[in-house]
């Protein structure tokens, strides 16, 4: 038996008896202005996102080995529950509340969803809609970071740090990048459905993480075993790819021709990128397979999020197979290093959404969405690149410091690493008691 902690279950309790003492009545529901078909194109596309939050724990949990495929996977669903509850907290007023400075929203402007079923419409949608869109994105950010720590991480310990991570991290860049007021959009940052707030976010703490945790100890005593299970990689991939439609098209707001002309250019991209990433290892003398052609498939969808809705469908060809091929590169400059990303999660997710921020900045056009109001560098004008190399750095020096100082703060609080007896024994069994039945 574990040593008993009621602490976690008397903060619930008292979120829950603050959901009963303040409900946040509406006082009117609002109709005016809304259109039912772009309503119900994103509820769908806010179930399609909520979807890849699965996806997700398939992919990761069929790469780690059978000692710690029910763990990983549990670290997917388990945001779903946490971060679920945060953002009707706290998160979504951090994010979208009243501006403080162009870097965070107000927390008490809704503070358990005041104002939000009854909010003015967000453009053709209910705000609340617009609200539980936006939660979705929330959900798999941290989930995305668990790859790189895979296989050696304390349960109870990454929740506390994605809880830390959704408030000081997510929602500032989320409100930096998203609100009329955030420093980001005034510059003129374009991030069509999160490049920039999930992927770099993820991927810069991912290289945090995969720092401060060290090498596994199968690492360093050379023991590494091979993934548990392929197919579970090429479901999740599946249902990551499927998913990312409401992502990227659902990014549009409404359902309109610049949602079918994101829809288009995240599908090209990613059978791009799937294909740049198999033919760059046949290039280097590998075997085409299956593992490799669902991570380009992904390292296309996370550089083309961006940009989805700012570029032509053919420039997704091109920026598909380029993040595929100097992810595929940075991969494998991190197998000869002592870095010891999991999942390379820094590679695919903080590389690739580097490289989609940059294409960005190259390939966006008004032709396609009237919002860009300077052209990317193909097009001859060169102040939407320069402010898009300003915020890479910007983004990547919050994100990564941000995130290693909350992984110390976390660390101080509870070990984040788990014991070597428990790592040998495989987080499956020493965090949860669960196993997988060997066939």
């Amino acid at each position: 038996m574990e040593k008993r902690n009621y602490l976690p279950l008397i903060i619930l309790l008292v979120i829950a008896l603050l959901g009963a003492f303040v409900p946040s009545v509406p006082t009117k529901i609002v109709t005016e202005g809304l259109n039912s078909g772009d309503i119900a194109w994103m509820l769908v596309s806010s179930a399609l996102v909520l979807l890849m939050t699965p996806g997700l724990a398939y992919f990761y949990g069929g790469m780690v080995n059978n000692k710690n495929v029910i763990s990983t996977m549990l670290q997917s669903f388990i945001a779903m529950g946490v971060i679920s509850v945060l953002w009707v907290v706290i998160g979504f007023s951090l994010a979208f509340g009243e501006d403080i400075g162009g870097f965070i929203g107000n927390p008490m402007t809704h503070f358990m969803f005041k104002g939000v079923l009854d909010g003015p419409a967000f453009g053709t949608i209910p705000f609340a809609l617009f609200a539980m869109f936006q939660m979705k994105f929330a959900v798999i950010t941290p989930a995305l970071i668990t790859g790189s720590m895979a296989e050696r991480v304390n349960f109870r310990s990454y929740v506390l740090f994605m809880i830390l991570f959704c408030v000081f991290v997510y929602a500032p860049l989320c409100h930096m990048t998203w609100h009329a007021e955030g420093i980001l959009f005034k510059m003129g940052v374009l991030d069509f459905a999160g490049g920039t707030v999930v992927h770099m976010s993820a991927g810069w703490a991912a290289l945090a993480g995969a720092i401060y945790l060290k090498r596994r100890r199968s690492v360093l005593d050379a023991h590494v075993l091979p993934p548990a299970n392929i197919p579970y990689v090429l479901l999740g991939t599946g249902l990551l790819w499927f998913g990312w439609f409401g992502f990227n098209a659902g990014s549009a707001l409404t359902a309109s021709p610049l949602a079918v002309s994101a829809f288009a250019a995240t599908n090209t991209a990613a059978g791009a990128a799937g294909l740049a990433w198999v033919l760059f290892d046949v290039a280097r003398g590998k075997k085409v397979s299956a593992l490799g052609f669902c991570i380009g498939a992904v390292v296309g969808l996370v550089a083309i999020t961006p940009a989805a809705g700012f570029v032509t469908v053919p420039s997704s060809i091109f920026i598909g197979a380029v993040a595929a091929c100097i992810s595929n590169y940075v991969a494998h400059l991190r197998t000869r290093s002592t870095l010891d990303d999991t999942l390379d999660v820094f590679p695919c997710h903080g590389v690739g959404g580097m490289v989609g921020m940059l294409m960005t900045g190259i390939f966006a056009t008004s032709a396609v969405n009237p919002l860009v109001t300077d052209q990317g560098l193909a097009f001859g004008e060169t102040t939407l690149f320069i402010n898009h190399v300003i915020a890479l750095v910007g983004v990547s020096v919050f994100a990564f410091g941000g995130s290693f100082l909350l992984l110390k703060i976390t660390d101080l609080i509870m070990p984040l690493r788990v014991s070597e007896t428990d790592e040998k024994a495989g987080l499956d069994i020493s965090q949860h008691d669960e196993f997988l039945v060997e066939a």
